[in-house]
C-alpha cells in the first residue's frame, strides 16, 4: 500500500530570495526530530536535512546563514564541506555522499514541503 504524502506550508515565496537567508523548519526523519532548511538559488527553491554528509551535525554557521560568501555553494560550517545548492551533492571538502533532500513545491506565492515514508511533519 502505498502512502499518502502531505503538503506542509513553509512560507511565502518573498522570504526565500536568492543566496540569502534560509527559512529553517522542523521535521522528523527517521523517527528523530531533525531542521531542515529551504533555500533560494538561481531562481529555483530546494530544501535539504540540517545535517552534513560528512558527520551528521547542523551546517549553520549563523541561524539560517548557509551559503559561503560568494553565495554560489551551501557549506558546511564545522567541516567546510561544500554543497551544490541545486543537488545538494558534495562539491568539495570532507563528505560522503550528499545532503538529503527534501521536496518543495512553489506556487502562487506559496512554498509547502512534502512528507514523505521516512520524513513526517512533527506533531504538536
Amino acid at each position: 500500500m502505498r502512502e499518502l504524502m502531505e503538503s506542509v506550508f513553509l512560507c511565502s515565496s518573498d522570504a526565500l530570495v536568492n543566496s540569502g537567508e534560509a527559512v529553517s523548519f522542523e521535521v522528523v526523519y527517521c523517527g528523530r526530530s531533525e531542521r531542515g532548511f529551504a533555500i533560494r538559488f538561481e531562481g529555483q527553491v530546494y530544501a535539504y536535512l540540517n545535517q552534513c554528509a560528512h558527520v551528521p551535525m547542523e551546517m549553520d554557521y549563523q541561524p539560517n546563514h548557509f551559503f559561503d560568501i560568494t553565495g554560489r555553494w551551501l557549506m558546511c560550517a564545522t567541516h567546510g564541506a561544500m554543497y551544490r545548492p541545486q543537488t545538494g551533492a558534495c562539491q568539495a571538502g570532507p563528505c560522503r555522499g550528499g545532503l538529503i533532500k527534501i521536496a518543495l513545491t512553489e506556487l502562487e506565492g506559496s512554498v509547502h514541503w512534502h512528507t514523505s515514508s521516512n520524513l513526517k511533519q512533527p506533531e504538536f
